[in-house]
């Protein structure tokens, strides 16, 4: 179906491609279907192959081609493309860096439902860029990021509650760190083995504490390694065994996750 022009179908081969699903698949490969299907006025693969000129995945990184394509796709209203453009915006890639005009895409990606627009204008909001700082307004946004089951946002919502920027809530804190760390977010799983070894929002655990962060370790995040080294002290050797093995599962777990979620279907 794809051969005989099927824009859909185009993006699906383009999305198995970029994945390898199969030998014969490729960055290349990946980038030839998204560009028929795109070419063809289809928003998701317009939004995918600006994905993979944004990343220079089987083509050198071309801004400028990006930003034609992400423009094509939002002006056929498609969520994805106010996220991506807000992300251009905000990191000043093939444009100037303007925090407000990243706020005005993230906001129409939000409105429309897209859970990593939502996330990011909450920080916006958080952190006062490009809007005035408004910390119930970034609650409310990572909210519903949260509930769509956004890990980014999951994680920035319970660290507003273990911050105390707003209701200060141990439980509602380790309850959204823990929907995070499942989904691999290296940052709550530290967070959620800080809550553990403290014992807030949940009963202290200090052999659960070790196996959270080492997985964030395994994963490439150190920011945990002194709180490791502490306890350590306190954990028997066949408690810590017994944590990195949880740990390593933890780390395979979440590689049997990786799918096509960061693509536009």
């Amino acid at each position: 179906m794809a051969l005989r022009g099927q824009a859909f179908e185009q993006n699906q081969m383009g999305i198995a491609s970029i994945l390898a699903i199969g030998p014969d698949y490729s960055a290349k490969e990946a980038l030839t279907w998204f560009g028929q299907a795109a070419q063809q006025g289809y928003a998701p693969a317009q939004v995918n192959l600006a994905v993979m000129h944004i990343n220079g995945w089987g083509t050198p990184v071309n801004y400028g081609a990006a930003l034609r394509w992400l423009r094509a796709a939002a002006d056929q209203h498609f969520a994805r493309a106010y996220y991506n453009l807000g992300i251009l915006y905000l990191e000043g890639q093939g444009v100037r860096p303007d925090f407000e005009e990243a706020s005005r895409w993230f906001q129409k990606g939000a409105e429309a439902g897209d859970s990593s627009a939502q996330t990011n204008l909450g920080y916006m909001y958080d952190q006062g860029l490009g809007r005035q700082r408004n910390t119930s307004t970034a609650a409310t946004w990572y909210g519903k990021a949260a509930g769509a089951g956004n890990a980014l946002g999951e994680n920035n919502l319970a660290d507003m509650y273990l911050r105390g920027d707003g209701p200060q809530d141990n439980a509602a804190a380790f309850r959204w760190f823990r929907e995070s760390a499942v989904q691999g977010h290296t940052g709550a799983r530290i967070k959620l083995g800080y809550m553990y070894a403290e014992g807030r929002g949940t009963g202290k655990d200090p052999e659960a504490a070790y196996a959270w962060i080492t997985a964030a370790s395994l994963a490439q995040d150190p920011r945990g390694k002194d709180l490791l080294r502490s306890l350590e002290t306190v954990l028997k050797p066949e408690q810590i065994a017994r944590a990195r093995q949880r740990a390593s599962s933890l780390l395979l777990e979440r590689e049997q996750q990786l799918s096509a979620k960061a693509f536009a279907q």
